[in-house]
């Protein structure tokens, strides 16, 4: 809050008397719901007023300071806290309130009516903001649908019936669903992934506690949706079917549509109309539509999938726009293309051919830069939000200035229409389809409105709105006509005044004699302070105020000139205001149209959105095959989100999820070796295929997903007594319920947060049940590296790993030298004897083929600067576990692994080595053998060979070989070091 805000703050305007009984009142009121502020309106909303703890909580949030803080009624110990807010910085406070905090809001004013009793006269809260929209939105276009639902549950046996409504009041359409689920209720979850919702609406506990209402409430709470206890009876559907015959637009009941019989959604509707108060609003009624939502048709993801994929902003995000696919993806100009854009990224297509089709409009775009350039600047930028110029028409709080708006609209139409006919880059199939898509529509919305662009060039004073004045034309009504030359008659008589007076005082007219309107003076002049010396002794001349900006001064003339003017004003305010009633009226009919040109433009906007980043980042257009055919096969794959932070030159990789061949992949490495960014930047691009965007990517091949589910660093939850482990546990709980064959997993490092042994068995469990039962698509990056094993038990199982490059040996004796993220022999160990370098790792973040059975975790503690002591006691205490790991390497690591660790080292080991030098290591043990036998060949006339002389001929032969097995990586792996050291 700024020094300028604060010297703002309004002051209270209370005596003694009024101030008793005012504090009487605050303390007489009820405690609020919880999370929720109550502002008392003031000088017929000049500012407001919090009290109590909202008025700690202003105080701390707006101004930063509690020297704001009065004390209404008494002195710290028995007064009331106090603060103000000003009209602006109350708009400011209720944006972040709603939008940003997920409050609720409640607004009371003194009804002169009522004996100046107080009543609340506005409530909001997340899902709905209809009373507080033209405060929130007056600076600023409206970026999110304020989604509220309200759910139903009737549960048998082991399926849950799952009702819902959902209502978008911006848009004036309610959507039900109704569907089957599972205890996890992941369908549920996904719906409100899905439509974005920001309120649900939920039955309070009456009694004994519901174990599905406490499941619904972890699941909405999880996502960071608020929730709103609701009674029993506003779930009664018997009033349910007029309801809704009176709020919807079309003329058949109801009754005989087939929504009628989902009884769950229609409870869950009738908890949504009483809490909007639907029906208290006449001009609702006859203007919503309603849309039976199928879950099906999108792809389903969970709050996991959407935090993993950093789906949408979040309040670590800051100014930085690109740190989420939303914000990267968001250049639309218009508030309604932002809206959709979240609205697409949340509800992903499943069908191949819907999916095609975004594509080639987006590929028409980039092909035409000129196309895409003149969209963007010359006419999506004008466009205002429709959606909600319709509904001030449709509630009646229209002005001219709103027709205005319309027909400013309806005048830009042709220029778009020919600016997409223009567009001859590209195959006839581009063409053809932009057409059918837009330029027909388009076209037929322009004739469609022609009529209203007639109405206002007839009846608005166009010539008036260059100047932001809004009126009828005077020519349009005779009596306004004569108001009008009166006016222009008076106002021609004090500009003659004016240029008197400043010839008089010799000062230059509007350079330093200014004339203005003011709004308590009327029309006068005005002279600096310093210039209005020439006043004095001056009679002529009546001084009405001194101000900063000067002394406002009056002459008997132009008194009576600025008196006829605002009199002719008000008359001619009088006059018009009827006309311009009459013409609101007329163009409110065509809010329809408008609503259906809105969301034309937001589908143009987010497609070209989606071109100018495609052209900017170098993305390229995904060849999409069926739900349950095809493969994800990636040609240098990139992070959208990582590559587009400074500073940062992404390393790109290949994919291949392949059917029947590499179904499940497991990925190790070292420590922020790139593991994450490699199974997310997977998740993140084929969301973007399926929302119809290019991909960050040399070449891309995908297949439809149903669903997106990841598993990726979840957190403590104390004050909801959920642990690291526990929070982890019910993510993949829900992960094994709800994926299928057609479904992509991504999970990291799964199994952490509890023992080594407990999470490698779990760990080791449900990758078998996914690569075994589930058979999707699956990446897992883990540091459990015997489970990269897993592929000798389970089919389809690849390995990968990601690259390190080891520059010196450690400086720690018994620590072994690694490179390339594989482990080396002990062998090395006698070599860190000889130098005391500091191990120095290079991290390559390249994704390759085989197994790295190291992790770099102590290099990561260097790296955030432990202490030397601390590092060099890690690598002793790693350097004693591996021995003893080694020595009981017959022992299970975990129940379902049978294979010792030792024999699975060596495995992977030779699974890194080149087929040739096991071949050589091979010819070279042949060749030592026959060398031994040769050596028993020449004592055969002797008698026979004792055990020392044979251990020496062996010797001998090994003396001669030994530099040859050292040169030899696999036998140096194979054979125990005694044999050649």
């Amino acid at each position: 809050m700024t020094e300028a805000s604060l010297k703002d703050r309004p002051e209270f305007d209370l005596d003694n008397q009024g101030e008793q009984k005012y504090c009487s009142f605050l303390k007489s009121l009820p405690d609020h719901q919880e999370n929720c502020i109550r502002l008392f309106e003031r000088s017929s909303g000049d500012f407001y007023s919090v009290h109590g703890e909202d008025a700690y909580f202003i105080a701390q949030h707006v101004y930063k300071t509690t020297s704001v803080i009065k004390y209404l009624g008494g002195d710290v110990a028995t007064g009331v806290p106090s603060c103000t807010l000003s009209k602006t910085n109350c708009e400011t406070f209720l944006r972040d309130a709603l939008l940003n905090r997920q409050m609720r809001v409640e607004i009371w004013a003194a009804e002169p009516r009522k004996n100046n009793a107080w009543n609340i006269i506005k409530r909001a809260s997340p899902g709905n903001l209809q009373d507080m929209e033209d405060l929130l939105f007056t600076h600023s276009d409206m970026t999110t649908s304020p989604i509220v639902m309200a759910v139903k549950v009737q549960a048998g046996g082991d399926h849950r019936t799952v009702g819902v409504c959902f209502a978008d009041a911006t848009v004036r359409e309610l959507g039900i669903s109704e569907f089957i689920d599972n205890d996890l209720y992941s369908n549920f979850e996904s719906l409100v992934i899905q439509l974005g919702v920001k309120e649900c609406l939920i039955q309070a506990d009456e009694g004994q506690k519901d174990y599905d209402l406490t499941k619904l409430r972890s699941i909405l709470q999880h996502c960071d949706i608020v929730i709103t206890e609701r009674k029993k009876s506003d779930f009664a559907i018997k009033d349910v079917e007029q309801d809704f015959n009176r709020l919807l637009e079309e003329e058949i009941s109801i009754a005989a549509l087939p929504e009628f019989e989902l009884k769950n959604a229609m409870a869950a509707s009738a908890c949504v109309i009483k809490y909007l108060a639907l029906l208290s609003d006449e001009t609702n009624f006859g203007q919503y539509t309603l849309r039976n939502h199928d879950l099906s048709q999108y792809m389903k993801l969970d709050a996991s999938a959407v935090r993993a994929l950093n789906l949408m902003p979040g309040p670590q995000d800051g100014a930085n726009k690109s740190m989420s696919l939303y914000g990267l993806l968001n250049k639309c100009k218009t508030s309604q293309g932002g809206r959709m854009l979240g609205q697409w990224l949340k509800q992903p297509l499943m069908d191949t051919d819907a999916i095609e089709k975004r594509q080639t409009m987006v590929e028409a775009f980039t092909l035409d830069s000129e196309l895409r350039q003149t969209l963007q600047e010359n006419h999506l930028k004008m466009m205002p939000d429709m959606h909600r110029l319709a509904k001030r028409f449709q509630r009646g709080v229209a002005s001219l200035q709103d027709v205005v708006r319309a027909y400013q609209v309806v005048i830009r139409l042709p220029g778009l229409v020919s600016a997409l006919a223009a567009c001859e880059t590209g195959s006839a199939e581009h063409k053809q389809m932009l057409d059918a898509q837009f330029t027909t529509h388009l076209q037929e919305y322009t004739t469609n409105l022609q009529k209203l662009q007639e109405l206002v060039e007839t009846t608005i004073d166009l010539d008036a709105v260059d100047r932001h004045e809004y009126m009828i034309k005077a020519e349009f009504d005779q009596g306004l006509k004569v108001l009008r030359s009166k006016m222009e008659a008076v106002k021609t008589a004090m500009e003659k005044e004016h240029e008197r007076v400043a010839d008089e005082l010799n000062m230059e007219v509007d350079k330093k004699l200014k004339m203005e309107d003011h709004q308590v003076y009327g029309w006068s002049f005005r002279l600096s302070r310093n210039d209005s010396s020439c006043l004095r002794n001056k009679s002529s001349y009546i001084e009405l105020t001194t101000q900063k900006n000067g002394v406002l001064f009056t002459t008997t003339k132009m008194r009576s000139a600025s008196q006829s003017f605002g009199e002719a004003s008000q008359e001619y305010e009088r006059t018009q205001s009827s006309l311009a009633k009459e013409v609101i009226g007329i163009v409110s009919t065509y809010c329809p149209v408008l609503e259906k040109l809105n969301t034309l433009v937001a589908q143009l906007d987010v497609l070209v959105s989606f071109a100018h980043v495609s052209v900017h980042a170098s993305y390229v257009r995904p060849h999409m095959t069926a739900m349950g055919t095809g493969d994800v096969v990636l040609k240098e794959s990139r992070h959208p989100c990582l590559e587009a932070q400074d500073d940062v030159a992404f390393i790109p990789n290949d994919v291949s999820l392949v059917r029947g061949k590499t179904e499940f992949l497991i990925i190790t490495g070292p420590n922020m070796g790139g593991k994450s960014t490699y199974i997310r930047q997977i998740g993140v691009i084929a969301l973007m295929a399926q929302t119809g965007c290019f991909v960050p990517c040399a070449e891309a091949t995908l297949c439809v997903f149903d669903c997106i589910l990841a598993r990726v660093g979840a957190g403590d939850s104390q004050m909801k007594g959920v642990s690291t482990f526990m929070a982890e546990m019910l993510e993949t709980a829900s992960i094994l319920k709800s994926a299928t064959v057609n479904s992509l997993i991504i999970i990291d490092e799964l199994g952490r947060g509890t023992s080594t042994y407990d999470g490698f068995g779990l760990a080791w469990a449900i990758s078998e049940h996914i690569a075994t039962k589930v058979k999707s698509f699956c990446l897992f990056a883990t540091h459990f590296h015997e489970l990269t094993s897993l592929g000798d038990t389970a089919p389809f199982v690849g390995n990968l790993h990601v690259t390190a490059h080891v520059d010196s040996n450690d400086d720690v004796e018994g620590v072994p030298s690694v490179g390339g993220g594989s482990r080396s022999s002990s062998n090395n160990s006698s070599n860190s004897n000889e130098s005391n370098g500091r191990r120095e790792i290079t991290l390559l973040y390249k994704v390759v083929d085989g197994v790295c059975d190291q992790s770099f975790g102590i290099h990561v503690a260097e790296l955030a600067q432990f202490p030397n002591s601390v590092v060099q006691l890690a690598k002793r205490k790693a350097i004693e576990l591996e021995d003893f790991s080694s020595a009981h390497h017959q022992q299970p690591i975990a129940t379902a692994v049978d294979a010792a660790t030792k024999s699975e080292e060596t495995t992977n080991r030779n699974k890194r080595i080149k087929k040739e030098e096991i071949e050589a290591g091979t010819a070279l043990i042949e060749e030592m053998i026959q060398a031994i036998t040769k050596g028993y060949d020449a004592t055969a006339s002797q008698q026979i060979l004792d055990h020392a002389s044979m251990l020496q001929n062996i010797e001998q032969v090994r003396d001669q070989y030994i530099d040859r097995i050292k040169a030899n990586t696999w036998l140096r792996d194979q054979l125990d070091p005694i044999y050649w050291q």
